[in-house]
């Protein structure tokens, strides 16, 4: 009897490894795509419900192999984590392997994916896996695996295009030129570029096309022609599953329209040598056919794309020889800068909270998400009534009834408990409840405005972010908090400001602008329990004012904190436990100072302009310059508040930032 031939795989290659060009750097366009054929949409959605079927089958062979591992102590001790491993097949090629079984096991799933998309997705689990199963560098692991839910399942990863060999992109693919796809929608050039609703779909080219080497005979060489000629517009190629029979899928994109975005398309779309990779990712819209709408994401070789008044807004950043203090609070941020030479300069300071009409406008919009969860849950229990039970005041009623001798009411909308065993577990799991069209839209609009609201939030931080550094230059300390911990105290109100988003923004301006955010520890710090001039000033959480009985220093405790963050030392700029709080100096400077802090110096405009919508947005109170905590008796009338500018903001570049080190005497410095 002859022996099963067991399966041989490719070996690694000898080829020279390729790496990606300017240090490895990458960015991201979204390039929305004009699917308004109705069969396209019925194959998108085939493609994605056959990739999620092998995406969870594959993460639970993984989480049972996970399992397996960790109940397997004994063996672990005596032959090794590794040789477990190796026989439970955790590893990034097993899991490929598992991939591959799921595809060819499931014979409807060869028509819609492919083997590449099994595989990438096989090492997507894997990244979660191997995040479980080894530390980070702080020696934390993630959680066990789990199996996503279908309407979490929003990104199909594609497959890199080879840049050694020529014409070989094995997955999602982008067809087209910039200049056929302007030529095509702006009349060759006669009128500006005008997309309509429904984009027509390119045709595949006809004819031969010169392959550019010479026959036997000594004439050009021809071949049929194929998607690497086309020139025209630009759109997603997937030739589908190697049983599919309808063909290439063919994707229209459409780009941004406005003159302003022109320069940003051209940064990425102009060199199809840096196109890198293409992910198919689909969104949640309401409105939309099937209630999705499908963008691909081209992932370009080398930074993004930054505008010049970005770019010259870090430049401007960059000139600034400041050192500056960060103090991150529930309501409110405040920063505090001081020349770097400590030479009693003019100190900044600027506060940044929520205006009145932000506040309003965040109240309108949770009170809209709490009638959409209110509506959800209706509609839910409405449609599994024999689930619920009814509430206290149904029940009554239906008391009354009864003992007037009526006819008990129908309850279509039962307000009780759910139904569950003596242990409080759901008699039915809540994934078995029917689910009406109502509520599937209800759903797919809250996550739609929950996404909205999110980039919102993000893109106040980054605008917020560089409005700071500019006013207090790119190297800044904060301390060193885990906002984490506050959410399970205030999470409705750090929903609202979001201090944790705005400090990482302002982490990644800081050294786009090439600074750099320094973290100090608390512990070793305690900026909110001193003052300026070197006293220890204790104060509970309540006491929001700093009163110091040696200096006579009165002012926000917030704003103390920040001016005393600029006055930390380092012995290594690295390791937030090395961080010290030089009293010396910073009492020094208030020696200094001490004649400009009592009295208020020329007032100088912050940038106000209002966004459209009158809404406001974060604002700063005070001028972004003056003199840093005048005192209460002579300070005045109160200062004018000033809104912040929200202006769309195009993707950053990551140049390398200047080192920022520690002087022997522990002052940080920026070299060049």
């Amino acid at each position: 009897m002859q022996a099963a031939q067991t399966r041989r795989f490719r070996g690694k290659n000898k080829a020279p490894k390729w790496t990606k060009p300017d240090d490895g750097q990458v960015s991201v366009m979204v390039l929305p795509l004009a699917v308004t054929d109705s069969g396209d949409l019925a194959r998108l959605e085939r493609l994605f419900g056959a990739m999620w079927s092998i995406k969870r089958a594959v993460q639970r062979d993984a989480r049972a192999k996970v399992d397996a591992y960790w109940a397997a102590c004994h063996e672990r001790e005596e032959q090794g984590a590794k040789a477990v491993r190796q026989r439970l097949g955790l590893s990034r090629e097993a899991l490929e392997r598992c991939a591959y079984k799921h595809l060819e096991a499931g014979g409807h799933l060869k028509y819609h994916a492919s083997k590449a998309l099994a595989m990438h997705m096989a090492d997507e689990v894997w990244n979660g896996v191997s995040r479980h199963l080894f530390p980070d560098a702080t020696g934390q692991r993630f959680g066990r695996p789990k199996v996503g839910r279908w309407h979490d399942f929003t990104r199909i990863p594609g497959r890199a295009r080879s840049h050694t060999t020529e014409n070989k992109w094995e997955t999602f693919r982008l067809v087209g030129t910039l200049h056929g796809h302007a030529m095509t929608y702006t009349g060759s050039g006669q009128h500006t570029l005008m997309q309509p609703r429904r984009m027509p779909k390119p045709t595949l080219p006809d004819g031969q096309a010169p392959t550019g080497k010479l026959t036997a005979a000594g004439k050009p060489g021809t071949r049929r022609a194929n998607w690497w000629d086309h020139t025209g517009p630009l759109a997603v190629v997937f030739a589908g599953g190697p049983d599919s029979k309808r063909g290439d899928l063919v994707l229209p994109v459409r780009i941004p329209q406005s003159p302003g975005q022109w320069a940003r398309v051209e940064h990425f779309l102009r060199h199809p040598g840096r196109w890198h990779k293409v992910d198919l990712v689909r969104r949640r819209k309401a409105s939309a056919p099937g209630g999705w709408v499908y963008e691909a994401h081209l992932m370009v070789l080398g930074p993004g794309y930054t505008a010049p008044s970005v770019r010259a807004m870090r430049d401007q950043a960059a000139a600034l020889d400041r050192i500056g203090g960060v103090d991150g609070n529930v309501s409110n941020l405040s920063v505090v800068s001081f020349p770097a030479q400590l030479d009693g300069g003019t100190p900044v300071s600027t506060e940044i909270t929520l205006t009145d009409n932000e506040r309003l406008r965040l109240e309108k919009e949770a009170k809209k998400q709490r009638g959409r969860t209110r509506a959800l849950e209706r509609s839910r229990r409405a449609t599994n009534a024999a689930q619920y039970g009814m509430s206290k005041k149904q029940a009554k009623r239906a008391q009354r009834r009864t003992d007037k001798g009526l006819t008990p009411k129908t309850v279509t909308v039962p307000g009780g408990a759910r139904a569950a065993r003596t242990d409080g577990v759901p008699k039915q799991a809540f994934r078995r409840d029917l689910l009406s069209t109502n509520y599937r839209e209800l759903r797919a609009r809250r996550a739609e405005h929950a996404a909205s609201a999110a980039e919102h939030r993000r893109h106040r931080a980054r605008t917020v972010a560089r409005e700071i550094i500019t006013d207090h230059g790119p190297v800044l300390v904060v301390e060193d908090c885990d906002i984490r911990t506050w959410y399970r105290l205030w999470g409705k109100r750090l929903s609202q400001t979001t201090p944790g988003m705005l400090i990482s923004a302002l982490k990644t301006e800081c050294e786009a602008a090439g600074g750099r955010l320094v973290q100090a520890s608390t512990w070793s710090t305690a900026l909110s329990q001193h003052c300026l001039c070197g006293e220890r000033v204790n104060k509970t959480l309540r006491e929001r004012e700093h009163k110091c009985s040696a200096c006579g220093l009165v002012a926000k405790r917030d704003l103390v904190s920040a001016a005393l963050a600029s006055f930390v030392r380092f012995t290594d700029v690295d390791d937030p436990k090395t961080a010290y709080l030089d009293t010396a100096a910073s009492g020094t400077h208030r020696s200094r100072t001490h004649k400009r802090w009592k009295k208020r110096c020329g007032s100088q405009p912050h940038r106000a302009r209002n966004r459209p919508g009158g809404r406001d947005a974060w604002q700063s109170h005070g001028n972004a310059v003056r003199p840093l905590l005048p005192e209460p008796p002579d300070s005045g009338t109160e200062q004018p508040r000033m809104s912040h500018d929200l202006v769309a903001t195009p993707e950053r570049p990551e140049p390398a930032p200047r080192a920022v080190h520690s002087s022997p005497s522990g002052e940080l410095r920026i070299k060049s």
